[in-house]
């Protein structure tokens, strides 16, 4: 039989995390601050990225920075990540508004065609025609 902490079903026993003393972190770590263990020191490290161009004329555009001048050489990924949805909004308005300009402009195009009196089955009938047109005369120089 299986010890009781390896049985299926049961979680294995570990020695459950505390955190130091306040004094004994600061005296045995000075990179870790008082009350945390090293896994919650690991994911406190400040994760940096270097921002290439085109992640600077995000950064412009959003308004995070007035200058290229002002930007860091390094930032952190949540920035760069805030700045780029906040991009991702502004090109989606950007499309919205170009989409609504468009359907008026063919609303009012077909709004001209529709005073001249040109349709797509008129200009449908007409192409037939013609290339009817085209097919008899074909025939005919091939007969001769």
């Amino acid at each position: 039989m299986l010890p009781a902490r390896l049985r299926p079903g049961r979680l294995l026993s570990a020695a459950p995390l505390r955190p130091p003393a306040r004094g004994a972190a600061a005296a045995g770590d000075p990179a870790r601050s008082p009350g945390t263990t090293r896994a919650e020191q690991a994911h406190r490290m400040v994760a940096s990225y270097k921002p290439s161009n085109f992640d600077k004329k995000i950064l412009l555009w959003t308004g995070r920075f007035k200058t290229e001048e002002e930007i860091p050489l390094r930032i952190s990924p949540e920035m760069l990540d805030k700045a780029r949805n906040k991009a991702r909004v502004k090109a989606c308005y950007i499309m919205i508004g170009l989409s609504i300009i468009a359907c008026f402009a063919v609303i009012a195009s077909a709004k001209k065609a529709a005073a001249r009196h040109e349709s797509l089955t008129s200009l449908n009938l007409a192409k037939k025609a013609k290339w009817r047109e085209e097919a008899a005369l074909a025939a005919e120089a091939k007969n001769k």
